[in-house]
Formats: structure tokens, C-alpha cells, sequence
């Protein structure tokens, strides 16, 4: 590689975003290209109209155009074997190959796993028709479960686990998935899982197939609605640190989750390397993996990426060569909070095309960033284009401070019909 790189970021939402803030200010980085970005990040760098999951355009394009690393942050791309086809092609990339980003891609997958290797995580059951599926359900509830969890074994858009808390609920979450195909070829099979109780955490760590260094936990907010209610979302919010993940819950998950997981995952799939997430429950048995990701989460990166204090890039060539070590990781001693500006109707009907202001506004707020998301230009001027629009991240000494300024910079941001959750961060601060 040359002393300066070129580097193509993979993917259009407000997670790339903040990678690419992030990546500006590395001194290895010569130029960044997002593909295919979106009309906020096209103000900081040049955006290149492919389909993220065209793993073939991708690959061709960072051929012809020479670059050198390629941050492949989304889902898809990871699980159709982007970082696959790019080795192929002599480019070298941050994320897992295909084979290890089947953590992620089938949920099946990544249970068995957990089972084989007595990493602690849930009861479950797999399916693969739905009559099983609700006769299984039915026994359960009869005999006094409060609550049942569906999901999807494939990729769903963050959409496909729906918490059911009756049987009515969960016969309509089973249909939709297996015999309405809601979310296509990822709903053939699915899995059924106890409900778990607890505190959420999300803890995202980098890794070089061998080595795992984790970054500082978060408390994402994933229902649409204040006081956790309404549907799944892809996150409406996050803070960080997360007060529930205390050092000794921290040092019992490297021993029982973090390392057994990676070790796992190179003696049944291939090493993994790039952003491993947990999705962790601090049930009263002890820590519990909800799901794994095999990339940054979405808006666990806005929150978290501010407070890295060392090289992003450095850290991922590292993860890419396996030469990751602990002290490559730093964090700022504060906390942050990032709120996330939705579309009225999400995650369901939302309308789009309204115009964007007030981004500059909420930027002029100290330590105070806005990622875009679900945004496109139109004539030089900033449109809503998706259900979650754009997100303000803040820093600050405490949580209490981060919070107060991520709102104010919501609050500085105008499109026709903005709507963001106004409990973010309540419970840690209670707690």
C-alpha cells in the first residue's frame, strides 16, 4: 500500500457518515469516495451512484478508480461476500468474509453456534413451516409464557424480530414472515426464542480474527415511540456509556461471550475480522447475547465514533492485517447522545420530499454533529428521502449535558414532518 490511501466507503446512512467525519481527519487518508452516499454525505466527499450490494460494480469500479482500502459497513454487501470479491481483486478491506458475516446473516446460524459452544444466549426453536411454528407457540403460552420472540433467520432491514406478548401476536408475526414472505427468502425459516429481561446493552468491538478490543457499550432505543412503545425501528436513539454495563459485566462477557464468540467463529466459519456488535440482556442469570452484527450498528456508531480519541484508520488496517492491539483503542472520558429525526409514519407509511434546514444550526452547537441518512439534493437543497432522515450526535462531560445539547440541535433542524422520540436517554439517567 502507499503511504497516503484511497479510500471507498460502502454504504448511504447516517452510520457511513460518521465513519467518513471520522476518516477526514486520519492522516493516512488521501481521499474517501462513499458508494452510493447520499445527499448529506456529498458535501463532505464524492459520492458514486452503485447499488451497495452490487458486489460486482463495487469491485470493478475500486479497481478502475485505484483505491486502496474499502470500509464495507452494511449488511448485504457483507453477507453476498463483498470483502470476498475484493480480495479476489487484490483491494484489501475492513469486514468480515462471507463465511463469518453469517453470524449476522442467518440467525439459525449464529444460535447453533452459540449452542455448540455454550456461549450464553436464549432458548430457542427453529422452523421452517408455520403450522409448527404456532403449534409450538400455542404450548408455550398454555403453559404460562408471558411472551414469545420471532425472528427472521435471514436479513430483514433491522425489521425481522418482532417480541410477541400473545398468541394472537405472534400466529400474525409468524404469517407475515413465513406465509406473506414480509421479508422475503429471510423469512422461510424462523426462530422462536424465550423473552429475555433486563437492561439492553450494545457493545461493538473491533477484530482482527484473533485479537477483540471492545469499544464503549451503548443503550440503543429501538421503538418508534416514547416510553419503548410501537414497533421495532432500525434505532430511534443511543447513548453512551451505557451506566447498566459495569466493568465486572464487562470483564464476565469478554470471558464468556467476547472471546468464545471469536474463537467460535474461527473454528466453524472463517476469522473474523472488522466491527463485531453484541447485542447483550443483563437478565438476573447474568449476560446474554440478543443478536449479533458484523459491522458498526446504526446510531451506535453516531454515538460512539465522536468519543474515539485514536486513528479510526489505523485501527482498521489493524483488524484487516491481525495486528490489533488493546492500546490502539482510546475513548474520551465523557459521554455521548445521538437522537435520530425520522419521518412521521416510520417505520411503516412516511412520506418523503420535504425540505431540509437548520443543519448548520444544530452543527453551530458545541460539540454538537449531524449525520444524514434518508437524504438526497434536489437543485443544491437538502430533501428527505428515507423513514430515518438524519440524527444529532452530542458530546459532553456527563450524559445529562450530551443529552441537553443533542436536543437542542434536533430542535435547531426543520423538514415538514420531523418526528424523534423525546425519552432518549431517560432511563440511564434514572439509573
Amino acid at each position: 500500500m502507499n503511504d497516503k490511501l484511497k479510500i471507498a466507503v460502502i454504504g448511504s446512512g447516517g452510520r457511513e457518515h460518521a465513519i467518513i467525519r471520522k476518516l477526514k481527519n486520519c492522516e493516512r487518508v488521501l481521499s474517501i469516495t462513499a458508494i452510493p452516499g447520499n445527499g448529506g454525505i456529498k458535501e463532505d466527499v464524492p459520492c458514486v451512484d452503485i447499488e451497495a450490494g452490487d458486489v460486482f460494480a463495487v469491485t470493478q469500479y475500486c479497481k478502475d478508480a485505484k483505491i486502496d482500502y474499502v470500509v464495507v459497513t452494511p449488511d448485504d454487501p457483507l453477507a453476498l461476500g463483498m470483502v470476498d470479491a475484493l480480495a479476489a481483486a487484490g483491494i484489501q478491506s475492513f469486514g468480515p468474509v462471507k463465511a463469518a458475516a453469517k453470524l449476522e446473516s442467518s440467525k439459525i446460524f449464529a444460535k447453533n453456534l452459540m449452542k455448540k459452544y455454550n456461549i450464553p444466549t436464549a432458548d430457542y426453536h427453529v422452523f421452517t413451516e408455520s403450522s409448527g411454528a404456532i403449534k409450538y407457540a400455542r404450548e408455550c403460552f398454555t403453559s404460562g409464557k408471558k411472551a414469545l420472540v420471532v425472528k427472521a433467520d435471514g436479513l430483514a432491514l433491522g425489521k425481522g424480530v418482532t417480541v410477541c406478548f400473545s398468541l394472537k401476536d405472534t400466529e400474525a408475526a409468524l404469517h407475515a414472515a413465513m406465509d406473506e414472505k414480509q421479508f422475503g427468502a429471510s423469512g422461510e425459516k424462523v426462530v422462536i426464542e424465550e423473552y429475555l429481561t433486563g437492561p439492553e446493552v450494545s457493545v461493538l468491538t473491533f477484530c482482527d480474527g484473533r485479537v477483540i478490543v471492545p469499544m464503549l457499550s451503548g443503550m440503543d432505543h429501538k421503538r418508534a415511540r416514547d416510553n419503548d412503545e410501537g414497533p421495532n425501528t432500525g434505532g430511534m436513539g443511543c447513548i453512551a456509556p451505557n451506566p447498566f454495563y459495569t466493568p465486572e459485566i464487562a470483564e464476565i462477557c469478554m470471558k464468556t461471550i467476547f472471546i468464545p464468540t471469536v474463537e467460535a467463529a474461527r473454528k466453524e466459519a472463517a476469522p473474523f475480522k472488522g466491527c463485531l456488535y453484541f447485542g447483550l440482556m443483563l437478565t438476573e442469570s447474568g449476560p446474554k447475547v440478543i443478536e449479533y452484527n458484523c459491522r458498526f450498528g446504526d446510531p451506535e456508531t453516531q454515538t460512539i465514533l465522536p468519543l474515539l480519541e485514536t486513528d479510526l484508520l489505523s485501527i482498521m488496517l489493524a483488524c484487516s492485517d491481525g495486528s490489533l492491539k488493546a492500546d490502539m483503542v482510546r475513548f474520551k472520558n465523557e459521554a455521548s447522545a445521538c437522537i435520530v429525526a425520522a419521518s412521521e409514519g416510520y417505520p411503516a407509511s412516511y412520506r418523503t420530499g420535504c425540505h431540509i434546514s437548520g443543519i448548520e444550526a444544530a452543527r453551530s452547537v458545541d460539540n454538537v454533529e449531524v449525520y444524514c441518512a434518508g437524504v438526497k439534493q434536489e437543485n443544491g437543497a437538502l430533501i428527505s428521502s428515507g423513514g430515518r432522515v438524519l440524527c444529532v450526535s452530542a458530546s459532553a462531560p456527563s450524559l445529562e449535558q450530551a443529552l441537553q445539547k443533542a436536543y437542542r440541535g434536533i430542535e435547531a433542524i426543520n423538514f415538514e414532518n420531523k418526528y424523534f422520540r423525546t425519552d432518549i436517554g431517560r432511563q440511564a439517567l434514572r439509573s
